[in-house]
C-alpha cells in the first residue's frame, strides 16, 4: 500500500518555523517482511539520529519506522502546530485535523493491511501519538482514541465483525469511542448500571455513560453493559454500537481544563435495540475484554503524556538559550540548567518504557507481562508529563503563565493524562498486584 504525503518541506523542530514551498513525497509503508523486524533494536551506526528535531541519541526504530515517524513529525510541525492554540481557545472539535489524517491515511496506523490499514504495529501508533502530542495534545488524542475504540473488535471480534467495522475505522470514515465509565462507576466498573437484555435476535440497552471521549463525533462506540445485573465483573458484556442507532442519544458535552478541542460527554441508551451479532465475544466476557483493551490502550495515553513532556522541554530549552539575564542566557545559570537536564532525563527514561511496551504488544508478550509494563508506562510517562510541563512554565517565568506561549496549555493538557484510562493511583495498585504474583526468591540466593 502506498500513501502520498503532501506537506511543506521544512524540517525545523520549532512550531513557529516558516513554511517552505510545498513538496510532494510518495512513500511506501513497510511490507510484511519489513514489519517482522519492526521491534528489534538496530545496532548499526546509522541509529545515531542525524536529523535531531528533538534530542534522542540511540534509536530503537528501524529505517522504515523512522521514515513514518518523520512523515508524522513533519505533518505535526507544519500542519498541526499552527492550529494548536486556536483549537484550545475555541474548544471546538478539530474536524480539519480529522480530514488531515484521512488525507494522509494516518487512521490506518492501528490496523492491519487486510482491513485497509498500514499493518505497521502498535509501536508506530505510539510514536505517532507522541509526535502529534508534542504540538497539540487534542490532535494526538484523536489517534489514541481511534486505537482505543477499535481494540475490542480487533481482540474479540469475529471475522465477520472485523470485516464489517474495521475498514471504516481504518479509513477514518468513522471515529471510534470507548464507553465504559458511568457516573457511579469509574475505577469500579463492576458498579455499572447500564443493562443489556436479550430479546429475540436483538439486545435492548438502557442506561448511560459519562466522560466519554469523542462523544457526539464518533460513528462507532464500544459499549459495556450488564447482561447479568446480579453479577459483578462476570455480568458485564461488550457491544458495538453505531451512532445512528435509534435510542442512542448524546447528552452534555463537558467544558474542561485542558484538551479542550476533544469532546468529552454523556451518552444515553433509551430502549436502544442492536443486533445480537453486535455482541463481542460471549456474554459475561466484557470485563476481561475491557482489561485486555486497557493493557494495550493505556500506552496511547503514555505516548500523549510523553509528547507533551518532550514538546514542553524542547520549547523551554529554546527559550532558555535566547532569554538573557545578568549578561548571559538563562540556560547557563546553574539552577535553570539543572531543571532542563532533569526534564530531558525524565523524557528519555519515559520513552524507554513507552517503546518497550509497544514492542511487547507487537511481539504478543504474555498478558500478565503486558499488564504490568503497560501500567508502568502509563504511570511514569504521565507523571513525567505533569512534572515537566510544570517545570517548563517555571523556566519561562511570567511568560510561561501567559496564553501567548504554549507551555501553559501543555501544563493544563498534561493533568488529564494522570486521570483517564485508569488513574495513576490505580496504575500503582496494578503494578504492585502484579509484583506480588512474582517469585523472586531465587534472586536472593546466597545473599547474606
Amino acid at each position: 500500500m502506498r500513501t502520498e504525503q503532501r506537506f511543506s518541506g521544512g524540517s525545523s523542530g520549532c512550531a513557529s518555523s516558516p513554511r517552505s514551498s510545498p513538496v510532494r513525497t510518495t512513500t511506501a509503508w513497510p511490507s510484511a517482511a519489513q514489519r517482522r523486524c519492526a521491534n528489534r533494536w538496530t545496532a548499526s551506526s546509522n541509529c545515531w539520529a542525524a536529523n535531531r528535531l528533538f534530542p534522542v541519541g540511540y534509536e530503537p526504530l528501524n529505517d522504515e519506522q523512522r521514515e513514518i515517524r518523520d512523515l508524522v513529525r513533519t505533518l505535526a510541525r507544519e500542519r498541526v502546530a499552527p492550529r494548536a492554540a486556536e483549537i484550545d481557545k475555541k474548544g471546538e472539535f478539530p474536524w480539519d485535523m480529522v480530514e488531515l489524517f484521512r488525507e494522509h491515511e494516518l487512521f490506518g496506523l492501528p490496523f492491519e493491511e487486510q482491513y485497509g490499514g498500514t499493518g505497521t504495529g502498535a509501536l508506530m501508533v505510539l510514536v505517532a501519538v507522541e509526535e502529534l502530542s508534542k504540538v497539540c495534545a487534542t490532535t494526538g488524542l484523536i489517534m489514541a482514541v481511534q486505537e482505543l475504540g477499535s481494540l475490542g473488535i480487533k481482540l474479540a471480534g469475529t471475522d465477520a465483525q472485523k470485516e464489517r467495522f474495521l475498514p471504516r475505522l481504518a479509513s477514518g470514515e468513522w471515529l471510534a469511542a470507548y464507553a465504559l465509565t458511568e457516573p457511579g462507576s469509574g475505577s469500579d466498573s463492576a458498579a455499572m448500571r447500564t443493562e443489556a437484555r436479550l430479546d429475540g435476535d436483538e439486545y435492548v440497552l438502557n442506561g448511560g455513560k459519562r466522560f466519554i471521549t469523542n462523544a457526539g463525533v464518533a460513528g462507532l462506540y464500544l459499549v459495556f453493559a450488564k447482561t447479568d445485573p446480579e453479577s459483578g465483573h462476570s455480568g458485564i458484556s461488550a457491544f458495538v454500537v453505531e451512532a445512528d442507532t435509534p435510542g442512542f442519544e448524546v447528552g452534555r458535552i463537558e467544558p474542561k481544563m485542558g484538551i479542550k478541542g476533544s469532546t468529552t460527554g454523556e451518552i444515553f441508551f433509551n430502549d436502544m435495540r442492536i443486533p445480537a451479532d453486535n455482541l463481542l465475544g460471549e456474554e459475561g466476557e466484557g470485563f476481561k475484554i475491557a482489561m485486555r483493551i486497557l493493557d494495550r490502550s493505556r500506552p496511547g495515553i503514555a505516548a500523549q503524556g510523553l509528547g507533551l513532556a518532550q514538546g514542553a522541554t524542547d520549547y523551554a530549552l529554546e527559550y532558555a538559550k535566547t532569554r538573557e539575564t545578568m549578561g548571559k542566557p538563562i540556560a547557563q545559570h546553574q539552577l535553570i540548567a539543572g531543571m532542563l537536564a532533569d526534564m530531558e532525563t525524565k523524557c528519555e527514561a519515559a520513552r524507554g518504557l513507552l517503546y518497550k511496551i509497544g514492542m511487547m504488544i507487537d511481539e504478543a508478550a504474555p498478558e500478565d507481562d503486558l499488564t504490568k509494563v503497560s501500567a508502568m508506562a502509563k504511570l511514569y510517562c504521565t507523571d513525567v508529563a505533569m512534572e515537566v510541563t510544570t517545570d517548563a512554565v517555571q523556566v519561562l517565568g511570567g511568560y510561561g503563565y501567559m496564553q501567548e506561549y504554549p507551555v501553559e496549555r501543555m501544563m493544563r493538557d498534561a493533568k488529564i493524562t494522570q486521570i483517564y484510562e485508569g488513574t495513576n493511583q490505580i496504575q500503582r495498585l496494578v503494578i504492585a498486584r502484579e509484583m506480588l504474583k512474582e517469585n523472586r526468591a531465587f534472586l536472593l540466593a546466597g545473599v547474606g
